[in-house]
This record gives structure tokens, sequence and C-alpha cells, in this order.
């Protein structure tokens, strides 16, 4: 009984010294309490929808820039929420260093869940939205995008095996285009016809006639004994070819 006694004595020890470690692990640095965020989270949300409703979105950011984050996922949602309905859902986490509301709202088109996350002296440090679709529609995203990865591939695939069939049409080109310099080249290789050669003209000197005519007077003189060739008179001379001329 005595043994029993002390072993719950001691397990009651080790107990106490563990809550005691939790609460001084979990002691918080918050600078407000739960009740002081109760009501934050709607009126955070029903700003930034009458903000992105009415299109202002620029003046907003630029008066509360801790808001930006908020405003700008609200917008890139709201298409797909559709017309607000209010918050369905809160739950409130207080941790140490910063506190997380989660919130269910309701849309016309799709319902959605809010994370908002609040800093150590209550300023909003994340705003995440997040759309809330039935599993039929997400099938059916699922199955667009899978076809139109698949259509892409195959698209691929077949401009890849008709750019390939075409290798033949160029090997043919090629062939075509090198029998056509092989001609080239061998009809730049035949020999060009010998020059015919003309026969070099025969020039005939013109011999000065008054020359002639005085040596054939002289030649007649001589002949006849005169002395001299005054008295001969060469009336025409004509040319006569023969073998002498040739000697």
């Amino acid at each position: 009984m005595k043994k029993f006694l002390l072993i719950l004595g001691m397990v009651t020890c080790l107990v106490g010294m563990t809550a005691c470690g939790e609460e001084a692990a979990t002691e918080s640095n918050l600078q407000y309490t739960e009740a002081d965020i109760a009501d934050a989270p709607e009126s955070l949300v029903e700003f930034v929808n009458q903000v992105v409703a009415m299109g202002q979105q620029t003046q907003a950011v630029e008066a509360y820039p801790d808001l930006a984050d908020a405003i700008s996922g609200w917008s890139s949602a709201v298409d797909e929420i559709g017309t607000y309905g209010g918050v369905t859902n809160k739950v409130i986490e207080m941790g140490s260093d910063e506190a997380t509301v989660t919130l269910n709202v309701d849309g016309d088109l799709h319902d959605a869940e809010i994370i908002i996350v609040y800093g150590t002296r209550g300023e909003v440090t994340s705003f995440t939205v997040n759309v809330i679709k039935p599993f039929g529609e997400l099938m059916k995203n699922a199955g667009l995008n899978t076809l139109l990865g698949m259509g892409t591939v195959f698209i691929v695939l077949i401009l890849i095996s008709l750019l390939i069939s075409c290798f033949k049409y160029i090997s043919v080109f090629e062939k075509k285009q090198a029998d056509k310099k092989a001609a080239k080249a061998k009809g730049s290789a035949t020999p060009a016809p010998a020059p015919v050669v003309q026969a070099p003209v025969e020039e005939t000197v013109e011999e000065d006639d008054c020359e002639l005519v005085a040596v054939i007077a002289a030649a007649i003189a001589a002949s006849e004994g005169a002395a001299s060739a005054d008295g001969f008179v060469v009336r025409s001379i004509k040319r006569r070819t023969g073998k002498w001329q040739k000697a």
C-alpha cells in the first residue's frame, strides 16, 4: 500500500511539473484577448466586400496599407463566390504570438473558407480565401485540365511526326541539287573546239610603176644598142604569172 501511494505521488508530481512547463511554454505575447477580436473578422470581411463591390480597392489600400492582402485576396475570389451572404461559422485559435480565425462564408455561386491571422498587436498579417467547390465541379475541372494537357502532348507528337516524315523530301531535294551541280561541273569540263587557223594571206608588194618602167626601158635600150632610153615609150605593163616567180 505504501509503495502504491509513493508511486501515485511521483506520478502526480510529474503531471504537475508537465502542466507547469506547458503553461510556461504557452505564455502569450498577444496584446489582446479572444473577446477583443470576436467581432473583428466579420467586420473585416464585410468591409473588404464593400470596397471591392464599389471598385475602390486603390483608395482603400492607400488608406489602410495593412489590409492590402485582404482586399487583394477577396478581389481575386469574389467572382467565384458571387454575392456575399454572411458568415456561417467561426473558429478562433489563440496562440502565443498570433491568433488564427477561420470563417465559413456563404455565396450564391460558391461558399468559401477564409483564414485570417492576427499579429501580436492585432494587425492582420495574413488573409487567405479558399473557394469551396463541389466534388463534381472539381472532377470536371480536373478532367478538362487532363484533356487539355493530353491534347497538347498529342498535338506536339503529331507535329513532330509530320516533321520527321518531311525528311525524305529533304534528301530528295538535296540529291537533285547534287545532280545539278555534277551535271554543271561535267559540262564545264568538256574541251573547247580548237580554233581554226586561217592560212596566211600573201601580200603582194606593189612595186612602183615608175621604177619598173625605167628598168624596162633601160633593158630595151641596151638590147637595141641605143645610148639612152629617151626615145622609148612604155604604153602598158601586163603582169604574167609563171613558174619563174616561184623560183
